[in-house]
């Protein structure tokens, strides 16, 4: 066979491309250049653009090096320098050689800069040690006493003692309150203070403390909320400790923050009647304030023309309350704050409500009003750390997250189940964000002999601005992604995003769930009995699935092949109203599917109908829709990371089986970042399952459900057993295996199969339970969970519906049931395929050949044998 022809026309190459040419939004003006680029594998970035170290080496940035580029004037090919799929990531870092030193490098992740564990340079360590750490105290208190007298009998006092190597017997011997009466700060920031009983007894004799400082003392490590609370208790004056405002927060606070206050003015003048008046600029930034002080207001401060509030959660302030406030400052031209945050997560809505602001977060409000942009990019950035313990291949794991960008594959037939990742080469991954970027970057698969298997792929860049010689090049990262989509919140795979108003959302949502009463289990009496014609004929069944055509033969069912003939329609196809119109099925013939059965079978509806029904039962894992509550997630997993708690989540795709595309990770820039290859739920990971040998199982029930009102479902006897390959482990590096963590093993992996009996005997042998005690949490469970179904979701109701479910569920170390998903199981093929016998009750041996007689008996005739009523 000839080989494909190249394409070496331009039309040609329109023609092939056209749809990537338009999905990309590369502009027209720009199609022939990046033809005649991508033709002679042009790189030539390296003539336009500088790599720049930035943030202490942490980061690179892009600079044009070019006297000028102006607005889609140019576009620039940018190659791969990693493409993979997420489980062989750790596997290729390792073994690809090169791969993993060459991505530590482009990711910042070599220490290479010779940055030592806190992240301080060469020539920052020399400046602390040139620092007079040696000089004499008392040398410094007497310079602030001749200043005191300088003041006059009375004046404040205001000691510096930051780094001095002052340890508890030193600060005894001070004598500040006699040497100092009118102390009014005190920096002990970074000494060697350890007994939290002596520091709070000299420091609270000083009682005209306003301010107090001990950031960085031992003692705060062992008794840090002791003190602090000692120290507040002890000084009703006491405005700020450790940079942070107190509940007694007032006037000297405020000034200390609008730069009146200092060592050389550590007081007001008492003869001032309004010592605020006169500020213009406030930074209370990162000064942990729930409450603003109630100075705070215009009539104090009617000059305030810039504020900043970043950093704070100002949860103690309502919103109202905060907007009335900021409106009563008239002169208010520039603020800062949080987005998202206290005041919401609309920038725009900040702007029209308050109309005098010039900026908002250093950008112009019309700017703002005319674009609709954003204010994220004064966020601060996340930057990879260096870790020497770990492995150059866990770094970059651990990094990648920052730099990855993703596509699908798809052809004629379908879309490629599994998404590609991959990092630009250096040049493309130096482009840092902003919400003011000059450049758009965007995947680019190259077709040169217009076929995909022939395909490359590279990236594009060109300027959407002019850019001047010495501009730093940014992107979007969130390009086209805008509030309704939650970009705050996605902002946060990499920046460093207000913890404080996450942590609110998180709590807002907590009570909301567990506002919410369980529903009441009604149990009517059965609505269901056998469905077989007076006449005593047979029901006729029409299927398509072959399971059901080979073992169905019980006399009261005839299989035909006219749909429109039967009683029964037994299908895997979905039945909506399009296909009951094309078929001529009527609303008097059954089906086994129920109305609204997305409620239980798609993974964020089931979640969403059992927080609705039940708020936070035992037996569901927190879970979250990240199209929905991301916010809240974050707020979660924040609230985890401060405590020490395990940090461990799960990622499923919404409506996907067989772990396609599902990830376990305790990275927050990683669950954030792994949205963009489809919906999903982010589920808190059982990390401590009940384990099978040293291995992880779940166990697949079925539910045949007769009617859902009233409820009449029945457990098979029967239930199956799926068991991971590999010992379980929470190594980092056994997240990537498939092995490990998922035990669904039909489809990837070596299948162990094990018969129900055997695995309770062994089970209950190795951890000495009986299983007849596990059994009935499960049974409850499972009755919830379609409870929660028919009272929330009363549309599933049909007396034409009969169906079969199967039910994931895992236990946990406790050998307390959660329930994983529910799974609309028309065919039962491993059901069919194994001799199973049952274990709980007496009821004997079904043979796989005879299930489907056991399931039309009891969803048709009103029979129960090896099945159990819930």
């Amino acid at each position: 066979m000839d080989p494909p022809a190249k394409i070496t026309e331009f039309d040609d190459f329109v023609r092939v491309h056209g749809l990537l040419l338009a999905a990309s939004g590369i502009p027209a003006v720009l199609h022939r250049q990046l033809f005649s680029k991508l033709c002679s594998e042009t790189f030539d970035g390296g003539r336009f653009f500088t790599i720049e170290p930035v943030e202490g080496g942490r980061q690179r940035r892009l600079v044009l090096s070019a006297p000028f580029l102006s607005k889609e004037s140019n576009i620039f090919l940018i190659d791969h320098a990693w493409t993979f799929r997420l489980p062989d990531a750790l596997k290729q870092l390792k073994e690809v050689r090169g791969l993993a030193e060459r991505m530590a490098a482009l990711m910042c992740v070599d220490g290479d800069l010779e940055f030592d564990r806190s992240g301080k340079g060469e020539s920052e360590k020399e400046k602390v040690q040139e620092n007079p750490s040696g000089n004499c105290i008392l040398e410094i208190m007497e310079r602030e006493m001749d200043r005191v007298k300088e003041r006059g009998t009375d004046g404040a006092a205001w000691l510096e003692l930051e780094e001095l190597g002052i340890n508890d017997e030193i600060l005894t011997s001070l004598y500040l309150p006699s040497r100092f009466p009118n102390l009014v700060a005190l920096n002990l920031w970074e000494n060697k203070l350890q007994n939290a009983e002596l520091v709070v007894k000299e420091v609270t004799e000083c009682k005209r403390l306003k301010a107090v400082w001990l950031n960085d003392n031992p003692v705060l490590e062992k008794s840090g909320s002791d003190v602090a609370n000692a120290l507040c208790d002890g000084i009703p004056s006491l405005e700020i400790y450790n940079s942070c405002f107190t509940n007694n927060s007032s006037e000297w606070a405020l000034g200390f923050c609008g730069g009146i206050l200092n060592p050389d003015n550590p007081d007001f003048d008492t003869d001032t009647t309004k010592p605020l008046e006169g500020i213009t600029v406030l930074d209370l930034s990162d000064r942990c304030i729930h409450n603003l002080p109630k100075a705070f207001s215009p009539t104090v401060m009617p000059s305030l023309s810039h504020l900043n509030l970043k950093g704070n959660p100002l949860d103690g302030d309502s919103t109202d309350d905060l907007w009335d406030i900021l409106r009563g400052f008239t002169n208010l031209q520039e603020l800062e704050v949080d987005i998202p945050g206290p005041l919401g997560n609309s920038a725009i809505q900040i702007v029209q409500s308050l109309p005098r602001l010039s900026s908002l977060n250093s950008i112009s409000t019309s700017s703002i009003l005319e674009c609709g942009k954003h204010v994220d990019s004064t966020l601060k950035l996340r930057c990879p750390y260096w870790n020497s313990t770990e492995s150059l291949a866990d770094m970059v794991i651990g990094a990648m997250w920052l730099y990855l960008m993703t596509y699908r594959l798809a052809d004629e037939e379908k879309i490629d189940e599994t998404s590609v990742w991959y990092v630009m080469d250096e040049l493309g991954s130096a482009l840092r964000h902003s919400d003011k970027e000059n450049f758009r970057v965007a995947p680019f698969l190259f077709m040169p002999e217009g076929k995909l298997e022939f395909a490359v792929c590279y990236s594009v860049l060109w300027p959407t601005r002019d850019v001047n010689f010495g501009d730093e090049c940014t992107r979007d990262f969130l390009f086209g992604i805008e509030e309704e989509k939650q970009r705050s919140a996605r902002l946060t795979a990499w920046f460093h995003t207000p913890e404080s108003y996450f942590i609110q959302e998180f709590e807002s949502y907590r009570h909301q769930l567990e506002s919410k009463r369980p529903c009441p289990s009604k149990r009517e009496p059965p609505a269901t009995r056998s469905i077989l014609p007076n006449d005593g004929r047979a029901l006729f069944v029409y299927t398509d699935i072959p399971q059901v055509e080979d073992f169905l033969k019980r006399p009261e069912f005839v299989l035909t092949t006219d749909p429109k003939a039967a009683d029964i329609i037994w299908t895997s196809m979905q039945v909506d109203e399009e296909v009951r119109k094309m078929v001529g099925i009527t609303d008097k013939q059954y089906i086994n599917q129920f109305p609204f059965e997305a409620c239980l079978v798609m993974k964020h509806h089931l979640a969403e109908t059992i927080h609705k029904a039940n708020g936070s039962p035992e037996w569901l894992q927190p879970t979250y829709n990240l199209e929905t509550h991301l916010s809240q997630l974050i707020g979660d997993f924040f609230i985890r990371k401060n405590n020490g708690l395990n940090n461990l989540w799960i990622l499923k795709p919404w409506n996907m089986a067989r772990t396609i595309d599902t990830t376990v990770t305790d990275d927050i820039s990683a669950i954030i970042r792994l949205m963009e290859t489809g919906p999903k739920i982010c589920q808190k990971y059982i990390e401590r399952p009940a384990l099978f040998k040293g291995r992880k199982f779940d166990l697949r029930y079925l539910v045949l459900v007769r009617s859902m009102k009233p409820v009449e479902i029945f457990l098979a006897d029967v239930f199956w057993v799926r068991l991971a390959n590999n010992q379980y482990t929470l190594e980092k590096c056994s997240l990537f295996e498939y092995e490990t963590h998922f035990t669904v093993m039909n489809y990837i992996g070596r299948l162990n199969h094990i018969h129900t009996a055997d695995f309770v005997l062994e089970f209950e042998e190795e951890h000495q339970v009986k299983w007849l005690d596990i059994h009935p949490r499960v049974q409850s469970m499972i009755r919830s969970v379609f409870d929660s179904a028919a009272a929330v979701h009363p549309e599933m109701h049909s007396p034409f519906s009969r169906a079969i479910y199967g039910i994931d569920v895992m236990l946990d170390h406790l050998f307390m049931p959660k329930i994983l998903e529910v799974t609309y199981c028309p065919d039962c093929t491993r059901a069919c395929k194994y001799d199973t016998e049952a274990v709980v009750g007496d009821r004997g041996v079904i043979k796989g050949p005879d299930f489907f007689n056991v399931v039309f008996g009891c969803l048709f005739l009103g029979e129960s044998k090896h099945v159990s009523p819930l």
